[in-house]
């Protein structure tokens, strides 16, 4: 029986499903994660916080999506200084990025109400907004008011590591060697035609795939994220006050 597969319809994922597209399901973060933990699916390319939050996973070794430095597609927009910030509405999609988004702040000593971000088409009337993925993308390239404080690059200036969003996250004790080995594969074969992916992809322009696919995300699960990943776990514990839980890689 064939092993069931998740992903998010995200630019930022499409190097990761190369050659799997059909027989991969594309459901919003949130969601997908709901799905995975109903066992409907075997391996799910879900947010970090999903595994860290939830003994239930194996983590596939080497395959992340992550960044070092600014990554353009994870943000608050703010109206307020950081400092004077009462109330963010954040976009729920993505547990990983509100909870980066709390330890950021916690480590400026900064406690502001986090609040469901309830509809995006409101999104450039409010004063603080964390937004993330395409539609993240589509509000940073339309006219707005709002400074951009971009959440991998303050991660990248308060610890100097990469900070991983999301893994393949596979229902222990229903993966397999093939099912790993076709994600591996996948991963590879993505990489391997990235330029392709560039040029043709219909989201967004030429010149932003470029750099967003080209530079600002990383696709590897090494020592360097790992650290980081180590580095956010010890945030969490330190300012969530929630059990978290070690990664076990596979």
């Amino acid at each position: 029986m064939s092993k069931r597969i998740g992903s998010v319809p995200y630019l930022n994922s499409v190097p990761l499903t190369c050659g799997i597209n059909r027989e991969t399901e594309f459901i919003v973060p949130s969601k997908l994660a709901d799905i995975l933990r109903a066992g409907k699916l075997d391996a799910a390319l879900v947010s970090i916080t999903e595994v860290l939050f939830n003994d239930r996973y194996d983590v596939l070794d080497g395959v992340a999506v992550a960044s070092r430095g600014a990554v353009k597609s994870v943000f608050l927009a703010h109206r307020q200084p950081l400092e004077e910030i009462e109330v963010i509405h954040c976009d729920t999609a993505s547990l990983t990025s509100v909870n980066l988004l709390r330890v950021l702040l916690a480590e400026r000593g900064l406690r502001p109400k986090l609040e469901p971000l309830a509809d995006y088409s409101r999104a450039g009337q409010l004063q603080n907004v964390l937004l993330i993925g395409n539609p993240g993308i589509d509000f940073l390239r339309a006219q707005h008011g709002h400074a951009v404080w971009d959440l991998g690059a303050a991660w990248d200036e308060l610890t100097g590591l990469p900070f991983v969003f999301a893994v393949w996250a596979l229902r222990r004790g229903h993966h397999d060697a093939a099912l790993r080995a076709k994600l591996h594969a996948a991963k590879v074969a993505g990489l391997a035609r990235l330029e392709q992916t560039i040029a043709e992809h219909p989201d967004f322009d030429l010149d932003f795939r470029r750099a967003y696919l080209g530079g600002h995300i990383k696709y590897d699960l090494g020592d360097d994220e790992k650290s980081g990943l180590a580095r956010f776990i010890a945030l969490l514990k330190k300012h969530n006050g929630q059990p978290v839980h070690d990664p076990v890689f596979a």
